[in-house]
């Protein structure tokens, strides 16, 4: 389970990053919400503290058991709809021992170890109908039971971040061009139906952030882009080197309660309007240097299973981050993604530090170290 591996060959420059930007995401936080910074730093620390003790379990021992992690998966997401708390119209909560916490969080770890080993086990079948059949069948249940929360924004990022998956893993490109040809018409089919007002699609204040995104003067959704235009507001108002953390400026969309629960999916807006332009391009580049490390460990995975969880990793960081900064620009509908490492938010900030944990033992056990530790093996059996 443990091994021996080299201390040089620690990715200290993706602990570094990892560190650097959650300490900002402690400070925005507890700027945002003074009363929330004790338990985002206890995480942070916490965080820290597990990805380092997984980041030293070899990850194939970790995905031996990734069936048991899926059934798991399975009946966590599935007490989400017996026993799940509802907040804001939405149950995908649960509450153990007083500990509340969102399964899908999790979740997204879970299926991209599961199908990391999936398609390590099939890597030289990998293009035959059943099997990809079969992985698709396998990745529906999860998402549907994450759709019934209701979660749209989700279970589109897992679908994005498995396309990615099998990308790395080897799909053809016939599979690809296939896919392609019924998604982009099924789309266009999606939207036109939705923006119908009698629609049952999807739910009614879904429609509404998809219609504010469409139509921003319109007047019947200017309460679903308020939020959004406080936010690009205040972004533009921190101009280059921003107001300062905790500033007491009372017309600041921070201080004013202008945006609510800013310290979580618009985490973001703080770090402009506080931080100004470089602050918020430090945390694009540091989230940048993430992936690319990430991308960097799959480069010298031992095998197929260890990088396609690396690139599994690096695609959903790339795609939260690409969602939460996009939501609080105005790029793109609100959808409520938190940023990663950054935002408030216990749960997605503990799974993140787990698998970045498994992307670093990865990283640990790259093809070079393991052909020098087999040969200084033989030659200690020899001697």
């Amino acid at each position: 389970m443990i091994r021996q591996y080299r201390l040089r060959d620690y990715n200290f420059r993706l602990l570094l990053w990892l560190t650097v930007l959650s300490v900002l995401g402690v400070l925005l936080v507890g700027s945002a919400d003074a009363s929330l910074r004790n338990r985002q730093l206890a995480g942070v620390i916490a965080g820290i503290g597990v990805m380092i003790i997984v980041s030293l379990i070899d990850f194939s021992w970790i995905m031996q058991f990734y069936w048991v992690l899926y059934i798991l998966n399975i009946i966590m997401l599935a007490a989400v709809r017996i026993m799940g708390n509802t907040i804001n119209g939405a149950t995908r909560w649960i509450s153990i021992a007083g500990i509340r916490f969102q399964p899908v969080e999790l979740s997204k770890i879970i299926l991209i170890l599961f199908f990391s080993r999936y398609f390590f086990d099939h890597e030289n079948d990998l293009n035959k109908f059943t099997v990809v059949l079969r992985s698709l069948l396998l990745l529906g249940v999860p998402l549907i039971l994450i759709y019934l929360q209701p979660d749209m924004k989700d279970t589109i990022t897992i679908t994005v971040v498995f396309c990615f998956l099998y990308y790395v893993a080897g799909l053809s490109y016939k599979y690809i061009l296939a896919v392609l040809i019924v998604v982009v018409p099924a789309g266009i089919i999606f939207m036109s139906i939705v923006v119908q007002p009698d629609q049952t699609l999807i739910k009614d204040y879904q429609r509404k952030r998809i219609m504010a995104f469409l139509y921003p003067d319109n007047e019947e959704y200017t309460d679903d882009t308020t939020q959004q235009n406080n936010s690009v507001i205040a972004i533009g108002s921190g101009m280059l080197s921003g107001k300062g953390l905790n500033n007491s400026d009372v017309s600041s969309a921070n201080k004013g309660n202008f945006i609510a629960e800013i310290y979580a999916d618009f985490i973001f807006a703080v770090a402009g309007e506080e931080l100004g332009f470089m602050g918020s391009a430090g945390i694009v580049i540091l989230l940048l240097l993430i992936v690319l490390e990430c991308l960097l460990m799959s480069l010298k995975s031992k095998n197929l299973a260890g990088r396609v969880f690396s690139c599994g990793m690096a695609s959903l960081v790339a795609i939260q981050s690409f969602v939460n900064i996009g939501v609080a620009t105005r790029m793109l509908p609100n959808t409520g993604t938190p940023l990663p490492f950054v935002s408030y938010g216990l749960t997605s900030l503990m799974t993140l530090f787990l698998g970045m944990g498994i992307v670093l033992n990865v990283g640990l056990q790259s093809k070079i170290h393991l052909s020098t530790y087999a040969e200084r093996m033989r030659k200690e059996v020899q001697a």
